[in-house]
C-alpha cells in the first residue's frame, strides 16, 4: 500500500487502484498511523486526534471497531498492534518521500550542486496536492511542523533556481510570495537577490529599505545578519568590465635585398 496526507487521505495498492476510505473517522485514523512512519501510537493518543471535541463514550472500544474496518479496507497486516498501540506495518506514504528528496535537495544544495538540487526539490514540492493532514480533527501541532518542512523546501528550491541563472523566471513567484509574507526575512533575502539578478538594482535597494522599516515598526526588530549581508552586496560597486586588449600591429617583414650580381670585368 502507499498512503497520502500531504492533502486528503488517500491509500492505494501497489497496482494503483486506490482503496475505499469512506467516512471521515476512517481517513482520521490512517492520517494519524501514516503521520507516525511505523511507530507504535497508543490508543487514548489516535482516540483523541480522530474524534477530537467529540469523543465517544467508549473511545477504546469505538477505536478497536474503527481499526477493524480500516484492516478490512487496506489489509489485516498492514496495521499492527500491540501493548503500545496501533501502527501501520509499511511505511510508503508521500510524506516520507517527501522528505527524503527533500534532504536529498538540500544537502546537494549545501554542497554547491544546484543542477542536482532544484529538480528533486521540485519533485519533492509536487507531492504535496493542498494542506497536510487535511482529515485529521486534531491538525493543528503537526500540521505546522510539516507546512514548515514545505516552507523550507520551497525556499531551498527558489535558491537553487537562482544559483543556476534563473533571476528573471522568478521575480512573479517572489512577488506574490514576500507580498504574502512581508516579515519572513529569508524570503525578502531571495526577493531582493532575484531583482539584483534580473539587472533590477534600484529596486532591490527599495525593497531592502521598505523591509528595514517594516522590521522596525511591526517588531521593534533590526534586519538579522544574512538581510544586511545582501544589502552589503548591492552597495558594492559593480566590477568594471575587463578592458579590451590593445590590436596587435601586425609587422611588416622586410624582404632580403636580392644579391647583387657581379658583372664580369671588361676584358683589357
Amino acid at each position: 500500500m502507499h498512503y497520502g496526507i500531504l492533502g486528503t487521505t488517500t491509500a492505494q495498492h501497489d497496482d494503483g487502484t486506490p482503496a475505499p476510505l469512506g467516512g471521515a473517522r476512517l481517513r482520521a485514523l490512517l492520517a494519524a498511523l501514516v503521520l507516525r512512519q511505523g511507530r507504535p501510537v497508543p490508543a487514548e493518543v489516535l482516540a483523541a486526534e480522530v474524534w477530537a471535541d467529540e469523543p465517544p463514550q467508549d473511545p477504546a472500544a469505538a477505536l478497536q471497531t474503527l481499526v477493524g474496518r480500516l484492516r478490512r479496507t487496506i489489509g489485516r497486516a498492514a496495521v499492527g498492534s500491540g501493548p503500545g498501540g496501533y501502527w501501520l506495518t509499511e511505511d510508503q506514504s508521500d510524506l516520507t518521500r517527501f522528505q527524503e528528496l527533500a534532504a536529498r535537495g538540500t544537502a546537494a544544495l549545501a554542497a554547491g550542486e544546484a543542477a542536482t538540487a532544484a529538480p528533486l526539490l521540485r519533485e519533492a514540492l509536487a507531492l504535496w496536492r493542498g494542506p497536510a493532514l487535511a482529515d485529521l480533527p486534531d491538525r493543528a501541532g503537526s500540521a505546522v511542523r510539516l507546512e514548515a518542512q514545505r516552507t523550507e523546501a520551497h525556499r531551498a528550491r527558489i535558491a537553487a533556481d537562482l544559483a543556476l541563472g534563473r533571476a528573471a523566471e522568478l521575480l512573479a513567484e517572489l512577488a506574490g510570495l514576500t507580498a504574502d509574507h512581508p516579515l519572513d526575512e529569508p524570503l525578502q533575502v531571495l526577493w531582493i537577490r532575484a531583482l539584483h539578478g534580473a539587472g533590477r538594482t534600484a529596486q532591490a535597494l527599495e525593497q531592502y529599505e521598505k523591509v528595514r522599516r517594516a522590521l522596525a515598526e511591526q517588531l521593534g526588530a533590526d534586519p538579522g545578519a544574512e538581510l544586511r549581508a545582501v544589502h552589503q552586496e548591492l552597495l558594492r560597486p559593480a566590477p568594471a568590465p575587463p578592458r579590451p586588449a590593445p590590436p596587435r600591429r601586425r609587422s611588416r617583414r622586410r624582404h632580403p635585398h636580392p644579391p647583387r650580381r657581379l658583372l664580369p670585368s671588361p676584358a683589357t
